[in-house]
Order: structure tokens, then sequence, then C-alpha cells
């Protein structure tokens, strides 16, 4: 083939996101080289959309790679683990030193790493890159998460900032830093947009039963918060889904979907790692177990047949309140969820030296992704103006708004335990808002017990060193 005909960038695996991804990268202006373990799915790719651009479809990994110009770029878009896995052995020895593999699925990123280890052994480049925005952002703009080396994002980095997202001039997608950094971001964002879900359903919960509110009613009060501090993706798209009748009944689409919310792994892996690293991140556990929780499904109906309480109804006296409560404590409650999602990116970077910009993850998450919402702004201006802040919570902006709504918050807690109404994310939000808060904790309690049964030791506010108290002698203290 001749050098001027060969692909720019290929992508193996034309699933959805493969498929949509390809396209992106064709209607910029890329060769784009093709391949898919079953053919047929090449062939409809290039039989319905091959207008869009050039693509140059193989049917062999083979053929696949001889059609890529030096350095090679592959995209792999398969399921994560054992099955990527798979394509990087069958791929890797097909390739030549300075080549790229890419992928763009949902790894973990433990396995990144290890990856970008053993390729980088062989002399090629691994690059873990997270996109986010669905297959419409895939198609028409994502948010894009590479990491990898930094000679990689050479080749890279403008094709990737071209078919990006764009916000105010401004491609949402930045090297996030070597080896696993790019999954390891992409996993905390979509540990945040459980958080973010979780508190969306827990507002609607609110104000269902505590207004009594129709889900169209709710709907529109869901519009009217998106025209605010909530503007966001997910405020947008709730607003669709509540006012939505199901075609086949009539009734509200809510009202006919089964209460059992799925997971693929990502929240998960954000609160595995959390725990690791010793951050807590508990609005983001909260909602994962929440969705644990949904799908415990014979548990919940011997429960219910159990215990006959079901939650207040229409309970709210001053309906303008309530809701502007809800508003304020969702707002709130989201910050925290920010708050400690970039917390949690910041002791990853610490601990595997990436040097992850903080407010540079907010810039590329302000369009694309689907977490994208107003205040990214605030957040990239609160890291810009102090890049060691040691708690989103404590930026001026976000301080006084967490300030303004703090009762309302509180109020909103109460009323929801009161009339029996489940709330983990906004309840442990607002507790670990207030045990960040409080100038004392009761863990002096803990460390005391701990050294009781276990000689743990302890330490003391007036001197430096380790310490225990013979509790089964005569109680007097030594160092430990």
């Amino acid at each position: 083939m001749a050098e001027s005909a060969q692909a720019q960038i290929g992508v193996t695996g034309l699933a959805v996101m493969g498929r949509n991804l390809a396209r992106n990268l064709a209607r910029h202006g890329y060769r784009v080289a093709l391949h898919n373990r079953t053919n047929a799915r090449t062939e409809s790719l290039v039989r319905e959309h091959g207008d869009e651009g050039t693509f140059i479809p193989s049917e062999s990994l083979e053929d696949f790679v001889a059609s890529l110009e030096r350095p090679r770029a592959v995209i792999i878009m398969v399921k994560a683990g054992d099955p990527t896995d798979a394509v990087i052995d069958e791929l890797a020895p097909l390739l030549q030193e300075g080549d790229i593999i890419i992928d763009c699925g949902n790894a973990h990123f433990a396995d990144t790493r290890r990856r970008e280890q053993s390729l980088r052994l062989k002399g090629l480049h691994f690059v873990g890159s997270g996109v986010s925005g669905g297959e419409e952002g895939a198609l028409l703009g994502p948010s894009i998460m590479p990491g990898g080396s930094a000679e990689s994002y050479q080749k890279l980095g403008p094709i990737f900032e071209s078919i990006a997202a764009e916000v105010d001039g401004t491609p949402c997608c930045v090297h996030v830093g070597p080896d696993g950094a790019g999954h390891f971001v992409k996993m905390v964002h979509n540990g945040i947009e459980y958080a973010d879900m979780q508190l969306i359903g827990e507002a609607y919960d609110l104000l269902r039963s505590g207004l009594g509110a129709t889900p169209s009613e709710i709907a529109d009060i869901f519009r009217e918060w998106n025209s605010g501090d909530l503007e966001s993706f997910l405020i947008e798209i709730t607003a669709d889904v509540l006012a939505h009748q199901d075609a086949e009944t009539g009734q509200p689409f809510i009202d006919v979907v089964l209460d059992q919310a799925e997971q693929k792994g990502t929240g998960r892996w954000t609160v595995q790692s959390a725990l690791d690293l010793g951050v807590p991140i508990t609005g983001i556990a909260e909602a994962t177990f929440a969705r644990s929780l949904s799908g415990h499904a014979e548990q919940r109906l011997a429960a219910v047949k159990t215990f006959s309480m079901p939650a207040a109804e229409g309970f709210a006296t001053d309906r303008d309140q309530f809701i502007d409560d809800v508003r304020k404590a969702l707002y709130a409650s989201k910050v925290v969820a920010y708050a400690q999602g970039f917390d949690h990116i910041a002791a990853g970077s610490e601990e595997f030296g990436w040097n992850v910009d903080r407010g540079a993850m907010a810039t590329i998450w302000r369009g694309g992704c689907i977490i994208r919402a107003r205040f990214l702004d605030r957040i990239r201006e609160a890291y810009d103006a102090q890049p060691d802040l040691p708690s989103l919570l404590v930026a001026p902006y976000f301080a006084e708004a967490v300030s303004d709504g703090v009762d309302s918050w509180r109020r909103i807690v109460v009323a929801a335990a009161q009339a029996g109404i489940p709330t983990p994310a906004f309840s442990s939000s607002l507790a670990y808002f207030d045990g960040l808060r409080r100038p004392r904790l009761p863990a002096a309690l803990i460390q005391g017990l701990r050294d009781n049964f276990g000689a743990h030791t302890y330490q003391r506010v007036d001197k430096p060193g380790a310490y225990h108290t013979l509790w089964a002698g005569a109680g007097n203290e030594i160092e430990g």
C-alpha cells in the first residue's frame, strides 16, 4: 500500500463505542483503519457510513496493522479484562518499536499499569485513555483522558484534541499523566457520576413523597433548577426522563421501570481504590451500596412484608420552602461528591507519582462527559488559585455555597429520616461535612479502645511519640 494511502490511526473492536469513535475520527479528516473480530461489523460500518471520511477496512489483524503508517497508533475498544489482554497479546507481536496501543475502554487502572510496563519492555507505548460521553459523545465529541508516555501524546494529542468536545475554545482532552493515570481519573469520574445520579434520585424521591407531586411536575422543577447553579447534563436529562410517558401503558415512564440499578464495576473499583489509599469518599461509596441494595429484591420484599411502615406522602407543609431546601441540599451534597473525588485523584497521583493537575481535570470535564456541569468552571478556578487546595470545600466559592445551604441540608435529612425515606448519599455527605469541620472527633476514644484490647498504642496531643497504657496492670503509661 502506498504510504500516502496508509491510515493515520486504527480502531479494532467496532461495537457501538468503537464504531462511533472511528466515525468521529473519519469526520475530522483522519484516515482510519478498521478491524473487528467478526468482519460483518466492519462491512456494516463502511456500508452505512463510508461517505463520512476515509476508512481502510481489513479482515485480518495482520492486514489491519500493515495498513497503518508508522509510528502506528491502534485503538482497541473491547471488553475490559481478559478480552483486552487477548487482543493485546495478538496485536503486540505484529507491531514495531515506537508503535502505540491505546485502550479506550473502561479498564481498571491497575491492569493498565501492568500492561504499560510489560509493553514498554518490548519497545511499545501503551496508553490507557478514559473516554466519557457515551455513544453520542464518542461520535460528536467526548471528554478524553489519556495516560501513558509524553512521547506517545506527541502523536495522539493533536488527534484526540481535535475530536474531543470543546468548551470556550478549549478541547476537553489533556495528557493526564504516566501509565494508569488516565484510566484512574476516568474511574474516579465514574465514581462521581454514581454519587451524582444517586443524589438526583434521592432528590426526586423526596420531592415526590414530600409534595405528593407527579413525575411531570417534578420534571418542571428539575428544568427550573437546570437554569441555575445546578445546571448540568444529568439534571437536564433527569427532566427528560421524568417527563417521558410510556407509550404502551400511558403511565409515567419512571413508574414502569424496575427499581433495580445495575453497575459495570467502575463505582466498585473507585470505592476499593479509595479504601486502599485511605481516602473517605463516603458519597460515592453510599451511592454504590445503594445500587447494591436496590438489586437485593428478595430481601427488600421480605422487609416490606415485615415492616409495614410506608413512607409518608405529602408531608411537606410549605411547598416552595421544601423545594428550595431540596435544591440547596442537592447542591451541597454534589459539592461534597466532587470534593471527595478530587481528593481521591490527588491521593492516587501522589501514590503513583503521576503529578495530575486537578484544575485540568475540571477543565476537560466541562464538555462531552456525563458529569459535565456549570460549576466545573468554579472547580477549575479554585485549583488555579490554589493548586494544593486541601479540600474543595474550603475554596471561598464552595465554602460560601455550602454554608448557605447547610440549614436546608439539615432540614431535608431530618425530614427524610422522620418520613422513612432513605437518603444515604444526602445523609453521608452531610456527616462528612460535619466530620471535616468538627475540631475534635471521637477517634480519640477509638485510639484508646484499640490500645486497651490490642496494645496498638496511641498518640497524645501534648507531646510527640507513641504510647501504651498498661490497662491490665497499674494503668500507668509507657512509651510504645
